[in-house]
């Protein structure tokens, strides 16, 4: 028996825009029905935010030098 090399096709229903659209129906339901889902989204937004500054600063204040990447190649590829 001889294994299968190629990968298998998603089978997804929603894909792309489709999917996206749906996605954003779902969270405007749930802050419409759901008060609470508001107060949630809002702190996680801020906690993104917070941590996506953060990095933002320290990748600015202490950018990554060719010398500090050991393996610059690692697959090995020309």
């Amino acid at each position: 028996m001889e294994a299968n090399l190629q990968p298998e096709k998603s089978s997804g229903v929603l894909k792309g825009t489709a999917g996206l659209i749906i996605a954003v129906a779902v969270v405007a339901v749930l802050f419409i029905w759901l008060p609470a889902y508001r107060y949630f989204f809002l702190i996680s937004l801020a906690i993104g935010c917070v941590v996506a500054g953060a990095l933002y600063l320290w990748n600015k204040c202490h950018p990554v030098k060719a010398e500090d990447i050991e393996n610059k190649k690692p697959l090995g590829l020309e």
